[in-house]
């Protein structure tokens, strides 16, 4: 591999220290890892080190098997005018709060860079969307293809020369026909039952615009192969494109359009973060608030379409889910005058305080809590007794704690496998510090642990609820402050750097962005739950039946608009 280029970096105060006081030591982490850094290029939220393109794996494994840095939690992948970077963000399962960066630089007519996923099989993924949209290559990747785009495609979307207007002809030839007959693989005797089965990329069970590509031994699932990208709409692009005080919050809704308002706090999180803003503490309890109301939705329809794909109940289950989904969604927009695309979320804190009357909102939201607990009764007699649910569900689609981690896997999937992990109590932020409530965890790491996790966790919302709500009763009228002043225009400081997430529905939601002095981020990842939590589906699904594959990807709650962005 080309030697990184040499350039100049920003000059960094060695006293100051954006971390919390409870953040990584610095100093420890620059001996580990004095004999891989190149030199130091620090970001807003962690230390940073540069180092060389051939010591990704050695260096990785040194801080996940000598620091704890056990999650991976985002590969980002940039090109400048003298260069490409490959920046991977790691933090720890049980100290969210410990995170470094690692910056691979690599020469623009070489952007070359050894592969991290035989040290975290999460960087499969990653890597082979960096590949896909921005052009590094991933020496040693054991299946560097695109992921997002067709395989014909020319050019890389996110590189600085790629032409938006170039005409791209997509060789048809070179895709299997999803409805062909049955067929047994090259190679194989008359008495093998090896089959390929395609499953979607239009199918009820795949929640969305999925193809998985499916072998099988019989009845038994040999191997699945999630082919993601049929519903890519560029939301980073679109992101990059837009203002940060004004435009990129409202694109976040349509990523997890089914619990869709973490994501507008994801947004706002990082830029707050970049630009120095500050949030009012009331509108910080209407942010939380509004939030868990959103949790509660997401988790709803996590239940009822998963009972629909276990055992087909429609009559029930799935249309009480919906029964207790509408009136969340009957009080979110009483809230925020939309009723999916809320766009409640502005810099410096939310659009408007509670509806007017304060008092009949209040009643409102209270009487749904006070019959939450009845409901989630009904719930537990309808699914969790049942015995066809419990055949299906208990032992199938099992993740180990230490291959969910391997994998990146966050929020309720990781926390039925038992992992410790939720971003509202790790990574403080908004009121959720100041409130009682508890992180719920499951050991079972199967598909009946993910339900149960889910259910629990409304219970938890509900609570968050009911004291957020006590709170904006009592609030003093003079002191209810929705926003704070933030300049019309924001412009921050060139080469500011910042990973910013927050514990959505699905997991963590991510954003890393990188600031070029202009009011637009010069660069804006998403960091997707449930990207990294389908990359995990093989794991769960190799050796199950064909209807415990399709209970595995049930039971991850993905949403393709957040796989694809």
């Amino acid at each position: 591999m080309s030697e990184p280029p040499q350039h100049e970096r920003p000059t960094i105060d060695p006293e100051y220290d954006h971390h919390r006081e409870d953040g990584v030591d610095k100093a420890e982490l620059e001996s580990l890892l004095a004999e891989y850094t190149l030199r130091r290029d620090d970001h807003e939220n962690a230390p940073a080190f540069v180092i060389r393109p051939d010591d990704v794996q050695e260096t990785l494994t040194l801080l996940r098997d000598e620091a704890g840095f056990d999650h991976l939690s985002c590969l980002t992948a940039q090109e400048y005018e003298d260069r490409y970077e490959s920046i991977l963000h790691l933090t720890k399962y049980d100290r969210r709060t410990h995170e470094v960066s690692l910056v691979v630089q690599l020469p623009r007519d070489d952007p070359v860079c050894e592969t991290a996923e035989p040290v975290f099989r999460t960087a499969d993924w990653h890597e082979r969307e960096a590949y896909d949209l921005v052009g590094i290559e991933y020496e040693g990747h054991p299946d560097l293809r695109r992921i997002l785009l067709p395989e014909s495609w020319q050019g890389h979307p996110l590189s600085l020369e790629y032409d938006q207007d170039k005409p791209q002809v997509i060789r048809f030839g070179e895709h299997a026909n999803p409805l062909e007959a049955d067929r047994r693989l090259e190679g194989e005797g008359p008495e093998s039952e090896t089959m390929l089965l395609n499953i979607g990329p239009h199918h009820p069970a795949t929640h969305g615009v999925l193809h998985l590509k499916a072998t099988l031994d019989g009845e038994t699932v040999a191997d699945v192969d999630p082919d993601v990208g049929y519903l890519h709409r560029c939301e980073e692009q679109l992101c990059q494109q837009g203002t940060y005080r004004h435009q990129i919050i409202p694109y976040s809704n349509r990523w997890d359009y089914t619990a869709n308002l973490p994501n507008e706090w994801a947004v706002a999180r990082v830029i707050e973060d970049i630009a120095d803003i500050e949030v009012p503490e009331y509108a910080q309890i209407l942010r939380t608030m509004a939030t868990e109301l959103g949790r509660m939705l997401g988790h709803f329809l996590a239940l009822g379409t998963f009972a629909l794909d276990v055992y087909g109940e429609f009559t029930a289950t799935f249309q009480y889910a919906f029964r207790d989904r509408e009136v969340i969604q009957d009080i979110l927009e009483d809230l925020t005058g939309q009723r999916m695309m809320f766009y409640y979320f502005r810099l410096g804190g939310v659009c408007w305080d509670l509806p007017e009357p304060r008092e009949e909102f209040v009643e409102q939201t209270r009487d749904f809590l006070d019959e939450l607990p009845a409901k989630i009764d009904e719930y537990h007699d309808l699914i969790v007794t049942n015995e066809i649910f419990r055949i299906r569900t208990v032992d199938t689609g099992v993740l180990e704690p230490e291959v969910a981690r391997s994998y990146g896997v966050t929020g309720p999937v990781a926390r039925g496998s038992g992992i410790d992990y939720d971003l509202r109590r790790d990574d403080p932020y908004g009121y959720y510090e100041h409130l009682d409530w508890d992180v719920v965890t499951r050991d079972g790491c199967d598909n009946h642990a993910r339900v149960l996790v889910r259910m629990d966790e409304v219970e938890e919302s509900a609570k968050i609820v009911e004291q957020c709500l006590d709170l904006l009763a009592d609030w003093p009228e003079d002191d209810r402050t929705v926003q704070s002043n933030v300049p019309r225009t924001l412009k921050p400081d060139s080469d500011l750097e910042t990973y910013r997430a927050v514990e959505s529905a699905k997991g963590e939601l991510g954003i890393y962005v990188r600031s070029d002095g202009t009011n637009s981020p010069a660069r804006f990842k998403i960091r997707s739950p449930c990207y990294h939590n389908l990359s995990s589906l093989p794991e769960m699904a190799e050796g199950e039946y064909v209807p415990d594959l399709i209970a595995s990807l049930g039971s991850l709650d993905i949403v393709l608009g957040s796989v694809d962005r």
